[in-house]
């Protein structure tokens, strides 16, 4: 540990008294100092390894229990319908088809990039999915640091046919450096494992194509997918009521009488700097599209406790439908934010159609800086 990192963990919990405006900025410095994205340090390395280690034996890094499906299909599919797209796939699919077209009507092969692309999946998927419409003059560069998942997604591509559209590239999204002018740039769940979110949305700005586009989905909440002060308090609500057997942690194996706010950055890069994602975007772009959705549902519905639930079950449906309520009317009330986003981003200025749920642009769903 660095003489840097043994000040900032004293410093820590006075930190936390600090108002929003103030922390932000300090985060950047901390996590863009030149020690923090080498593996010369100590703290770095050890989150790298153990990160790399958690992923490299994961074949399936998106799946999620039954009671996520039932949740997703009855409550959010409707939602991302009214923008033309009923998953995460189509919504990919649906914007690399515009931005194929804006490049074949500019006579060039359509290029894209996806960082942090684990395992290609979702990449594969969507190149299958614009073959099938016809399209095909596009290459998708995955990128990520893991070589083992590489691997596997140079074998799905192969196997669902899209080889000559996925380019499976080694590379780290902390200090990633386009060779290519890109038509769109993708990142599927992988922006809240990045520390230095300000140089990689540099580098996602400046590949761009005039009229390219930034599409991601990703988690938007506070670092470490802990709930905020206002959220906590009604988990805590809705906990009281689980069943005990509901309440064990089947990830961490453990039992939790109470719901605890557990920091998931404590030792790898998972959701390290979630918090700070959208008020950076919102600094540097101009959005296309703003889909914000989830909080108070997230740990009911997660790896950790959904698959207790029983997604055929009356009480157990009509508890997730309770707060998926709570949810939306807190939501829409200002008194929480979206822990999650659908978004499209563009080079600023941009001057045409802004998409987004009613009450909920982007502006919108970050949580005021004034909160602790």
């Amino acid at each position: 540990m660095t003489a840097i990192d043994r000040l900032v963990r004293w410093l820590r919990p006075i930190a936390r008294r600090l108002p929003e405006w103030i922390k932000r900025p300090l985060r950047g410095w901390y996590y863009r100092r030149p020690s923090a994205l080498r593996f010369g340090d100590r703290t770095y390395r050890a989150r790298f390894t153990e990160e790399t280690a958690t992923f490299s034996e994961q074949a399936q890094v998106h799946d999620l229990p039954a009671i996520f499906h039932y949740w997703s299909n009855r409550h959010l599919r409707p939602q991302l319908e009214r923008f033309g797209f009923a998953n995460p796939d189509e919504f990919f699919a649906n914007y690399l088809a515009a931005a194929h077209a804006d490049a074949r009507a500019a006579n060039r092969h359509a290029r894209f990039a996806s960082l942090g692309c684990g395992n290609c999946d979702t990449e594969v998927r969507v190149a299958a999915m614009l073959v099938a419409r016809g399209m095909d003059a596009f290459t998708i560069d995955c990128v990520d640091i893991n070589d083992a998942m590489l691997a596997r997604g140079r074998e799905l591509a192969a196997a669902a046919g899209v080889s000559a559209q996925i380019d499976a590239v080694r590379g780290d999204f902390n200090d990633w450096r386009p060779v290519a002018r890109y038509d769109a740039i993708l990142a599927n769940q992988s922006l809240h494992h990045v520390v230095n979110l300000e140089g990689l949305f540099d580098a996602i700005d400046a590949p761009l194509q005039p009229d390219g586009r930034f599409v991601a989905s990703d988690m938007i909440g506070r670092n470490g997918h802990m709930r905020w002060p206002e959220a906590l308090a009604i988990v805590h609500e809705y906990w009281r009521e689980l069943p005990r057997a509901y309440r064990r942690n089947v990830q961490l194996r453990r039992h939790e009488e109470q719901f605890e706010n557990w920091d998931c950055s404590i030792s790898g890069f998972e959701g390290i700097r979630a918090q700070d994602i959208l008020p950076l975007l919102l600094a540097r772009f101009d959005f296309e599209l703003f889909v914000g959705y989830g909080n108070l549902i997230d740990p009911f519905i997660d790896r950790s406790f959904g698959p207790h639930f029983d997604a055929g079950a009356p009480w157990d449906r009509d508890f997730i439908d309770r707060v998926h309520a709570r949810d939306e009317a807190d939501m829409l009330a200002g008194r929480i934010t979206p822990t999650h986003m659908m978004a499209v981003m563009r080079h600023r200025p941009y001057a045409g159609p802004y998409l987004h749920r009613d009450g909920l642009p982007a502006h919108a769903c970050t949580r005021p800086s004034a909160a602790t």
